[in-house]
């Protein structure tokens, strides 16, 4: 029998990017000890404060379906974080409870993008963005960002890429996988592309609380663009629930109504008492979204002393999100083989650059997700391969 060719090309018959995880899984299993380096994936669990609250609430009675656009105390409660980070004004009729940020990355190019149409992203990029796009029936076209430019996205390039008549833009500020973080400059010309050439602007703004430099700049409070503007919001990285798949879209009432109805019919809702533990975790604060993101910020300042006792790794600035890119292109190898050689002669994992677009090749990505003496001592060891590397 034969399969769609929408879920056949999903990764375009290519590599899906993880295969340094999944070979450091194997050796895991045949008993090696691994440093893992390669997801976001805290080194906490999820509080148990809110889980008490989750057990509270299936025990309450939030068992049942709870499909729609969300249980109406978390949609509020979203609103008024929203309104209160971004200075946008908020309503819950602008919020869509998602399962994830992936579900919304999702549902956001389903509801802008019809089959065949070109939907761009920046590469470097979060590994299942192009698989997303395909998964909608639309066409991936990166927009590369270039390391000499720190990975800061020219609007010029943005112009080019979206002539032949492109659908949306997909951006990702504080960015995973490189750290850093757009600046006003970047954000306005992204805004003057969009109003420009009439895109969509999806916004994947899930690192917003792991904010190290300067502030975060909501792209929907950008001028003239909340009505153009889809933002993804998650409780993955801010409350350490990436197993919860709780997350959230802002947008328009009408694209969100109509988003809605692709949840009845797909995912039905997310569950009740997850939603109600979302809701207690919410009401713990930004004091408690800061406890959550300070270890991220307290290594990366350990990794960046240590690359910067060397100089044939390069770091690129690591302005938010739970990651170090470092620039392996001195040591001559690419990310990939620079990330394998790592693995099989140190068990140290990292993620290379190549997962994540041509743009970040000869570079990889360190997750900042174990403690800190394991993270210095597996840095140490990467510094200490590449200038054998490079001789």
């Amino acid at each position: 029998m034969q399969l769609s060719n929408r879920i056949t090309g999903i990764n375009a018959g290519g590599s899906d990017g993880w295969g340094i995880y999944v070979m450091a899984g194997e050796m895991e299993r045949a008993g090696h000890d691994i440093t893992h380096l390669t997801i976001g994936e805290h080194d906490i669990k999820t509080d148990p404060i809110i889980l008490e609250a989750m057990y509270r609430a299936g025990l309450d009675g939030h068992t049942g379906y709870a499909f729609g656009a969300g249980n109406p105390g978390l949609r509020e409660r979203i609103a008024q974080r929203v309104s209160a980070r971004t200075g946008v004004p908020t309503t819950p009729d602008n919020v869509l409870v998602v399962p994830g940020g992936q579900a919304g990355l999702f549902a956001t190019h389903m509801a802008v993008c019809d089959p065949g149409d070109s939907a761009m992203y920046i590469d470097p990029y979060y590994a299942t963005y192009p698989g997303t796009i395909r998964s909608c029936g639309a066409r991936p076209v990166p927009v590369r960002a270039h390391a000499e430019r720190m990975f800061q996205p020219d609007a010029a390039d943005l112009i080019l890429a979206a002539r032949p008549g492109a659908k949306s833009l997909l951006i990702n500020s504080p960015n995973n996988p490189t750290g850093v973080m757009y600046t006003a400059d970047t954000m306005q010309g992204i805004a003057r592309v969009c109003q420009d050439e009439n895109l969509w602007l999806i916004s994947d703004e899930v690192y917003d609380t792991q904010v190290w430099i300067g502030d975060h700049l909501s792209a929907r409070a950008l001028p003239d663009m909340a009505e153009r503007t889809l933002v993804i919001g998650s409780m993955s990285k801010s409350h350490a629930m990436t197993g919860s798949r709780i997350g959230w879209i802002i947008g328009p009432e009408d694209a969100l109504e109509h988003m809605g109805h692709l949840a009845t019919n797909t995912t039905y809702g997310v569950a009740g008492f997850v939603q109600e533990a979302a809701s207690f975790a919410l009401d713990q604060g930004a004091a408690f979204e800061a406890k959550i993101a300070e270890p991220f910020r307290r290594r990366r300042d350990l990794v960046l002393k240590q690359v910067q006792a060397q100089n044939v790794v390069r770091a690129i600035p690591a302005d938010g999100a739970m990651y170090i890119m470092l620039d392996v292109r001195a040591t001559g190898l690419s990310g990939e083989a620079f990330a394998e050689t790592l693995l099989k002669q140190h068990h140290v994992a990292v993620m290379p650059g190549e997962s994540f677009g041509a743009a970040a090749a000869g570079h990889v990505r360190v997750a900042l997700t174990v403690a800190d003496d394991r993270l210095e001592a597996a840095v140490a060891q990467l510094l200490q391969m590449a200038p054998r590397k490079a001789a």
